[in-house]
């Protein structure tokens, strides 16, 4: 019931051209970072570049900042570490397979027997990622991230109507390209974990998205007179407070797990963070606009097919 902005009268749809261009530039990023990704000129992940996944497990639990510093000090700084279960067990990424002739499972043991002795391990587990399923992985990641937002678009056009559908797909699309392109020109790695990350927040996009246009649908059943620019401003403006308290909530949640959270899950909320707060903007200057330019589009077809058009044209 919280409302933090009282009766706003923003003129959203008056702004919507200098959005349209801010979200085609960021759209554009998005793109590029897509057709870079691959032709693999971004900072993949063991998941799309290939690599080794070594699985060890202590007799005593070691703190990953601990482990991750060792591996660093031996050559090994472009590890991953994730812990499982109490902290005993430990899965290490890297995107090497050998260094300097020696595998890297072998390397790895001897780095852990000299850097943690008295606490003895197993190596419980070695993967293997060739580059070729790497590029099959980014390819179906690619694919999910598509065929999801095609779901949503069927999912909004059954529950309102087409227009909607499209504005809102729309809408998503241009979320996960603009968070996208903020993690390639950021140079952060891409992993399965991004693409998950990617996927929940084309989830809570359409979520926020759909708060807006029940609001619209509504509102054009209730207020037929008047402008359809009109209606869908005044919509926006209801339903702000609504909107900003719930981008609000999760954003302290995110922010609390980055601050006080664990490595394995950094890029992950981080990725929701930015996302959150671009599919906020978009649900305002992206999908409800769409709307907007659409019905203006369609009136002028309208009006240019009518028979008093035709007969000025002919005479």
């Amino acid at each position: 019931m919280l409302e933090l902005i009282k009766n706003p009268k923003v003129n959203f749809i008056g702004k919507r051209y200098y959005a349209f261009i801010l979200s085609g530039v960021l759209t554009l990023l998005g793109i590029i970072a897509i057709i870079f990704t691959f032709i693999g000129k971004a900072n993949l992940g063991v998941d799309f570049a290939g690599g080794s996944l070594v699985q060890v497990k202590f007799q005593k639990p070691v703190a990953a900042d601990v482990l991750r510093q060792a591996l660093i000090s031996n050559d090994l700084a472009d590890s991953e570490i994730q812990q499982i279960a109490e902290g005993n067990r430990v899965l290490i990424r890297t995107r090497k397979q050998e260094v300097v002739g020696e595998r890297i499972d072998e390397r790895i043991r001897k780095i852990l027997a000299r850097e943690f002795e008295g606490n003895r391990f197993i190596m419980e587990g070695i993967e293997y990622v060739g580059p070729k399923i790497g590029g099959e992985l980014r390819e179906k990641a690619l694919w999910a991230i598509f065929w999801a937002i095609i779901a949503m678009m069927i999912y909004i056009a059954f529950r309102f109507d087409f227009r909607f559908g499209v504005a809102a797909a729309i809408a998503t699309l241009h979320d996960v390209l603009v968070v996208y392109g903020i993690i390639w020109i950021t140079n952060r790695e891409v992993t399965l974990l991004t693409i998950s990350a990617l996927l929940t927040l084309a989830g809570y996009s359409l979520t926020d998205t759909v708060i807006v246009f029940d609001r619209i649908r509504e509102n054009l059943k209730l207020r037929r007179k008047e402008l359809y620019d009109v209606v869908i401003n005044s919509s926006i403006n209801e339903v702000l407070s609504r909107t900003i308290v719930t981008s609000l909530t999760v954003l302290i949640v995110l922010l609390a797990l980055i601050i006080r959270g664990s490595q394995v899950t950094f890029d992950f909320c981080l990725v929701l963070l930015i996302g959150v707060i671009v599919g906020t903007y978009s649900s305002i200057f992206v999908a409800s606009p769409i709307l907007v330019e659409w019905h203006l589009l369609a009136t002028k077809k309208v009006k240019s097919t009518t028979p008093e058009t035709s007969n000025k044209k002919s005479k």
